[in-house]
């Protein structure tokens, strides 16, 4: 890791501290979160980092079943996550639960510049945790999108690494880091946290 000019910290992950108290609401969700996680045999693993706003790497992606572990371990954590959807998921009549749960629309229909609507997006917030699996869909790939980057770069904010091993049921926060700019040097570091992780569907996932 050490040939990138990227700065890293480390997070122990001997403890599992969530954010800060956010109402009682937020705390029936984290115990139904709490709840789930413990009934489906996941441990939680890394203390939130005290970050209003982040790119959260939410890998491996295989499967349907990673977003649904991935909203009970935000809600455990006390953290709304958002991310990217079809705009067309947040019209007709659900589309305001949609939003709620935390989607950004993005209109691909259009030729949009994805990395500025949400480096806007973070701009436009006072909180902002942006959860992006790097493989950018279900299938097997050898080679992550590099979106996630692109957009802490613009947005000037940290990248969270979350790791979610079914090999080991944890999920993990890794370690945040603040990009030097360097692609192709700080992906490769970053890639070293999820050497040896298994998704749901094995040989899916390359870390």
């Amino acid at each position: 890791m050490s040939e990138s000019g990227a700065r890293y910290v480390v997070i122990d992950g001997s403890t599992a501290r969530p954010a800060k108290f956010a109402g009682v609401g937020a705390e029936i969700v984290r115990w139904m979160g709490g709840a789930y996680l413990k009934l489906t045999g996941w441990k939680v693993c890394g203390d939130f980092p005290a970050l209003e706003k982040a790119v959260l790497v939410a890998a491996p992606h295989t499967s349907n079943w990673d977003g649904l572990n991935m909203l009970a371990t935000s809600a455990y954590y006390r953290v709304k996550l958002r991310w990217m959807g079809k705009a067309s998921l947040t019209r007709g009549p659900f589309g305001w639960l949609i939003k709620a749960l935390g989607c950004v629309p993005i209109d691909r229909s259009q030729s949009n510049d994805v990395v500025r609507i949400m480096s806007d997006a973070f701009g436009a917030s006072e909180r902002m945790v942006l959860a992006i699996p790097p493989e950018g869909t279900r299938s097997a790939v050898s080679e992550w999108k590099s979106g996630f980057y692109h957009i802490a770069v613009a947005a000037g904010v940290p990248i969270v690494l979350s790791v979610l091993d079914y090999g080991t049921k944890r999920v993990s926060l890794a370690a945040v880091v603040y990009p030097s700019g360097d692609y192709e040097a700080d992906l490769a570091a970053i890639r070293g946290f999820y050497v040896g992780v298994r998704g749901k569907k094995a040989g899916k996932f390359v870390g």
